[in-house]
């Protein structure tokens, strides 16, 4: 008789306590509104994942977030004083260097000067101009497929696939970084001179592999000319959708509106616009005698644009959100 009455006693509170745990979890259940996981105390609640970059860094999902990038920068004196007063003016919001040029130095001395700079590394393989060559930041005899026979580096992106050996492509690339990290310039993100290292998958996985060594974002974008071919980074990586930029034949009465031509028709997301900034003085002119495209006209050209005050209240009005790397590593995941 005593066994029974434990029995039931033990009933009783096994369905007092059954009673109590599913009165807690239907008054969890009507405050999630029973479109989330119920947390155990003392655990977060799941949160949903935010999947766009710009949602990452803290803005709508239909914003357009825009960079505003200028390449180059240590090319030579007259594309330093053009992007020197564009960053310090905001007419751009990033550039990248040319770390093995000749006005490196003066780069290094305004870096200085200006510590919060959003400024990237231009990793570079080519040096494209007949009559203003450049070579290596390294030893030469330590990188000898990266050379011609002048010692400089080739002309064009075809020598670079063709003939540079990855191992030297990585030293090369080490160097250059390295030399404006001792510098003490702060870096913000890599990308890639004349998409050299879009050239080839193997390129690409080095120019990635960078990336992850100093911690720093690359430029690649999902679709178009940065995009690797062939390759599926990991998207969360991936911070930009496109990337605009001017190609040869457009006349210089149609260059303004083939930028807002671009520009307007874009949807939510993120883009980097890639100018080409100097002066058309006797210097810039001289680098560039027999080249033209991206010479010393169009790059006044590209100064012209984003210095009026008609193309940034054409940014304005459509609703660009002004946005550099610095802010945009902020979205790459912590590792």
């Amino acid at each position: 008789m005593e066994r029974e009455s434990r029995v039931m006693n033990l009933r009783m509170r096994f369905r007092v306590l059954f009673l109590f745990l599913l009165i807690s979890l239907l008054r969890s259940f009507a405050q999630t509104g029973g479109d989330q996981p119920v947390a155990a105390e003392g655990v977060e609640k799941a949160r949903v994942p935010v999947t766009t970059v710009q949602e990452r860094l803290g803005y709508p999902a239909a914003a357009r977030l825009l960079v505003v990038h200028a390449d180059d920068l240590g090319m030579n004196h007259s594309v330093n004083r053009a992007i020197f007063e564009a960053l310090e003016k905001g007419w751009v919001t990033s550039a990248s260097i040319l770390v093995p040029c000749p006005w490196f130095a003066e780069v290094v001395r305004w870096a200085r000067d200006h510590p919060a700079a959003d400024v990237g590394i231009h990793q570079d393989l080519n040096s494209e101009w007949t009559s203003f060559r450049w070579g290596p930041v390294s030893s030469k005899d330590k990188v000898p497929t990266l050379v011609d026979s002048d010692g400089d580096l080739p002309l064009d992106t075809p020598a670079v696939i063709q003939n540079a050996k990855l191992s030297e492509v990585e030293t090369e690339l080490r160097a250059q970084i390295d030399r404006a990290l001792s510098a003490g310039i702060h870096l913000t993100h890599l990308d890639t001179h004349m998409g050299a290292l879009f050239g080839s998958t193997d390129l690409y996985r080095v120019y990635q592999k960078m990336g992850h060594a100093y911690g720093l974002p690359i430029l690649q974008a999902r679709a178009g000319t940065h995009a690797p071919a062939g390759v599926s980074p990991p998207a969360e990586e991936v911070l930009v959708e496109k990337v605009i930029e001017i190609d040869p034949g457009v006349d210089a009465r149609d260059w303004s509106a083939w930028y807002r031509k671009q520009l307007e028709a874009l949807g939510p997301g993120v883009y980097q616009v890639i100018v080409h900034l100097a002066y058309d003085d006797e210097e810039m002119r001289g680098a560039t005698s027999d080249h033209p495209d991206w010479g010393a006209a169009w790059r006044q050209h590209d100064l012209d644009m984003v210095k009026s005050q008609e193309f940034r209240q054409f940014l304005h009005d459509q609703g660009f959100v002004l946005v550099g790397w610095k802010e945009l590593a902020k979205a790459l995941p912590r590792n």
